[in-house]
């Protein structure tokens, strides 16, 4: 494939179907001949996952928002660095769970950030670096995290905030859907296999 490759980045509260929803616009795009790499934030380099491993796990207050702020964007600028930036200028798809827009909702709408702090701490992460498409899976944050209590695992040092907080994050990122026109809104209350027909008709439509 010539020319640069296309960034996509997934979006949503705990639960709302991330993860399932990259691997199936993934084997959809392979399809069609493209090439396409899946990865994930915090992490997707040795580096970013070590710094992962602080973030998820542990008690709740174990960082305030802006140290979590400050990993985050450590870990993004090792990924972008070493990963997502080479692949787009080889030419190939890079879908992401979660990419800045998780640092706006979580560290800035339910952690209190001002999110000009947000957005210029991930140019000096990033050099201003952001997805062409960002799909927002959008649920209750209820549904979403019964979904997550599913998942077995040591990473839900998230998962465990109050039911106000994720209600924040819910809110913050329909805040930033509002405001931003590359993110669009899915409802990931569908069956799941509504969920991917909306994505991919959304990747042809804007992205081609």
């Amino acid at each position: 494939m010539s020319g640069r490759g296309r960034f996509v980045s997934f979006e949503g509260g705990e639960g709302s179907g991330k993860s399932t929803q990259v691997e199936r616009l993934a084997v959809m795009l392979r399809e069609r001949g493209h090439d396409v790499i899946t990865t994930r934030e915090p992490g997707g380099t040795d580096g970013a996952e070590e710094i992962r491993a602080l973030l998820v796990g542990g008690e709740p207050g174990r960082w305030s928002g802006r140290t979590e702020a400050l990993l985050m964007n450590a870990a993004r600028a090792d990924h972008v660095e070493k990963l997502i930036r080479p692949a787009l200028e080889e030419g190939i798809w890079v879908l992401c769970d979660r990419y800045a827009h998780s640092t706006l909702a979580y560290q800035g709408a339910a952690r209190g950030l001002e999110s000009d702090e947000l957005i210029a701490l991930h140019f000096i992460a990033t050099q201003g670096l952001w997805p062409d498409l960002t799909v927002l899976l959008d649920m209750d944050a209820e549904a979403g995290l019964a979904r997550a209590a599913s998942r077995k695992g040591n990473e839900t040092r998230f998962e465990e905030e109050g039911l106000a907080f994720h209600r924040e994050v819910c809110a913050g990122f329909r805040a930033i859907a509002e405001v931003d026109e590359r993110m669009a809104v899915v409802d990931a209350g569908q069956a799941v296999d509504a969920v991917t027909a909306e994505i991919f008709a959304l990747v042809e439509d804007r992205l081609g």
